[in-house]
């Protein structure tokens, strides 16, 4: 897809030149950025559908007939409904709506919208005018400035990508309607802009630095928090896959079983592996909904939960043969409760050791923060992984939002205020911070050794390329190249730390030396006629300098 961009670059130079506003020299300017959005939204939309009309072919053929439509027009239909599918769009049908769509359908497009995000930040006239008149306090204010223009600038091309994009896929959603299913066009046009909007903002922030580094445009505590909320939603869903290998692991006979009933052949069987492939992140989801506590349904009157499971006739999905049987749990199955707060307790430190605060009192609250917005996390990804599947007793399935989100942000925002806090004690006490820095010892030589591998087999990047574009300054018409984020840039909050632990640390008193005086350029000393001394003071030995 990249290639295809890139010789749509210089190809159509001639055709764009035409255009207003748009010049034919590739060396004088570049394209403006809307032009480069809608280019990349349409090559992303038309890769896409390719590749899914492709997969829906080779399903129709091995299907029986008019399984996946009637005819190339069918098939075509079905390809669209499935781009619409990859962005959470859903459907309504007689009798109900579909909206339990697979998650990992998603990656595609996500891909495609990553990529041609990078094409457009390199091909498009990436310039932007700073404020008339920039703050001349100190350079923390300057750097300010240029950080929140830079922001602008990655808002601005995430809309340039997602504004055409969610356009184009509003005529999709009307080319995919037939009598059976038609697609909602408000969610289309809404999931569209959101998934373009986050893939291009993404992508071009990241060609002004590396991943490493890229945290640094936000502010401190802003950072602290989006790190925290990483970690702490990273360590849910690693116990989620875990918990789900596990399932599967001791439920193996029953999806077999459930593998052989359908006995899909072949072609049908790769597909079937395909399918449950793209429902594993929906799955993934329900297990940390489980960990959390409220759990999740399979339909209307029922509940998989740590306190117990109550199930009736489940989809015939071999992924689904890893559910529980109906039944009390075991007892020892409620210390997966206690995960939601281990990865509370890990984001607390993270927030602590990113932003100290030298108040005993704020950490714990910037902890407690935390959890809440991990909370709000988990209760999207709730809803994004459930949905109704038609009517009747399907129309419930999947974790409540509501439920998942509060039970998390109570959970992980308690461990995450107590760590939280105990870890900026910690740092401001000089004594206590002692042990707890030879203990870490071992674990910042593993980091730094796994930093050292990664770099030789090329997972650390060792050379940044700049943002192609210009800053201009509205006061002096002057144009510099875009300063890019390298290892050893200092922002204004990279000292905050260190100011932070000189103020709360007990200052040691000592010795005080007198500092060394100048010599004193107005007393004289001369010797006389007589081989003695004459010592003087000369009024004006100041002025002669």
């Amino acid at each position: 897809m990249t290639a295809i961009l890139d010789q749509l670059r210089t190809a159509p130079r001639s055709v764009l030149g035409k255009l207003p506003g748009v010049s034919s020299d590739d060396d004088d300017s570049r394209r403006p950025l809307p032009v480069s959005g809608m280019l990349a939204a349409a090559l992303t939309l038309g890769v896409g559908l390719a590749a899914l009309t492709t997969l829906t072919l080779v399903g129709w053929i091995a299907a029986p007939r008019g399984a996946l439509g009637a005819g190339l027009p069918g098939v075509f239909r079905t390809a669209a409904q499935l781009w619409l599918a990859a962005h959470h769009a859903g459907f309504a049908i007689p009798g109900g709506r579909v909206g339990l769509l697979p998650l990992g359908l998603m990656i595609l497009p996500a891909i495609l919208l990553y990529r041609a995000g990078r094409w457009m930040a390199r091909d498009a006239d990436l310039r932007l005018r700073l404020p008339a008149r920039l703050p001349k306090n100190s350079p923390r204010e300057q750097a300010g400035a240029r950080r929140r223009a830079q922001l602008v600038l990655v808002a601005q091309a995430g809309v340039s990508l997602a504004a055409p994009y969610a356009l184009l896929a509003g005529l999709i959603a009307l080319v995919a309607s037939n009598d059976v299913t038609q697609p909602f066009i408000g969610e289309a046009l809404l999931s569209h802009f959101v998934l373009a909007f986050l893939a291009g903002s993404l992508a071009t922030a990241r060609m002004i630095g590396p991943w490493r580094v890229m945290l640094r445009l936000l502010p401190e505590r802003v950072r602290a928090l989006t790190v925290g909320t990483a970690v702490a939603t990273a360590v849910l869903v690693v116990a989620g896959l875990a918990l789900v290998a596990l399932a599967v692991v001791l439920n193996f006979e029953q999806v077999r079983e459930l593998s052989e009933v359908l006995a899909p052949g072949f072609v049908g069987g790769v597909l079937l592996v395909l399918l449950q492939l793209l429902y594993l992140p929906n799955a993934v989801v329900w297990a940390f909904s489980y960990i959390s506590g409220p759990g999740f349904a399979i339909g209307a009157d029922t509940l998989v939960a740590p306190t117990g499971v109550q199930l009736g006739t489940v989809p015939s999905l071999p992924l689904l043969g890893a559910l529980p049987e109906s039944g009390p749990v075991p007892a020892w199955m409620m210390a997966v409760i206690a995960l939601p707060f281990a990865a509370g307790a890990v984001a607390g430190v993270m927030v602590a050791r990113i932003s100290p605060s030298p108040s005993y009192e704020a950490a714990p609250l910037w902890g407690f923060l935390t959890g809440v917005s991990t909370g709000l996390v988990a209760g999207v990804l709730a809803a994004l992984s459930g949905g109704p599947m038609g009517g009747g007793r399907l129309a419930t399935v999947g974790p409540s939002p509501w439920e998942v989100a509060l039970s998390v942000a109570l959970e992980v925002g308690v461990a995450a205020g107590i760590s939280a806090g105990v870890t900026n004690l910690l740092l401001l006490n000089k004594r206590a911070r002692t042990p707890l820095d030879k203990a870490a010892a071992p674990v910042r030589k593993a980091g730094a050794a796994l930093a050292k591998a990664a770099s030789k087999v090329g997972l650390a990047e060792s050379e940044v390329r700049p943002l192609p574009g210009h800053w201009m300054d509205a006061t002096e018409a002057d144009t510099q190249e875009i300063p890019v984020i390298r290892d050893d840039w200092q922002d204004e909050h990279a000292s905050a730390e260190a100011e932070t632990l000189a103020q709360a640390r007990p200052r040691l008193r000592e010795p005080e030396q007198a500092a060394p005086r100048p010599p004193r350029r107005d007393i004289v000393d001369e010797s006389d006629d007589r081989g003695g001394h004459v010592i003087y003071v000369d009024p004006y030995a100041w002025d002669r300098d």
